[in-house]
């Protein structure tokens, strides 16, 4: 049942549910955060992003060619 109010034909209701979710979801997302110890997680994530950066750019980079080499020596 709880599915099917959910995946409604009707897009008000539909809208409805998924803001009464998102709405509720915040405050106790602001409760939890002020009454228990939650790490902060922008330091790792941001360590992460950097690695995963690294990692494409090296990984995907196109080669340089001698000529390019050559050119930054002189």
């Amino acid at each position: 049942m709880f599915c099917q109010l959910l995946a409604c034909k009707n897009p008000v209701k539909s809208h409805i549910w998924r803001n009464f979710f998102f709405m509720s979801g915040t405050p106790a997302g602001i409760y939890i955060s002020r009454n228990y110890n939650v790490p902060d997680v922008r330091k790792p994530a941001g360590t992460g992003l950097s690695l995963a950066k690294h990692h494409i750019e090296t990984t995907y980079r196109k080669p340089s060619s001698q000529k390019e080499s050559d050119d930054v020596s002189e």
